[in-house]
């Protein structure tokens, strides 16, 4: 069982953000604290941080908006 990557809340009233790219190819080795994709709010892009280190397992499509939450891969 893998750690979930989910779609972080970073703003009082972020409802949703959208995956902008993956930094990381599905099925790559990545180090916890590492960047692993991108996210658009409001206009402004994160860089979102791998939360484990482990194999990339993604499960949604970068350009999507995806509500606060979401699981978007796991890190196995």
């Amino acid at each position: 069982m893998g750690s979930p990557v989910n779609i972080p809340k970073l703003g009082w009233t972020m409802e949703e953000g959208t995956l902008t790219e993956w930094l990381a190819e599905d099925g790559a080795t990545v180090t916890e604290g590492n960047p692993l994709y991108m996210l658009e709010t409001d206009k402004v892009e994160n860089e979102i941080t791998a939360p484990a280190s482990g194999v990339l397992r993604q499960s949604a499509v970068a350009g999507e908006a995806y509500p606060v939450g979401t699981e978007i891969g796991t890190i196995e």
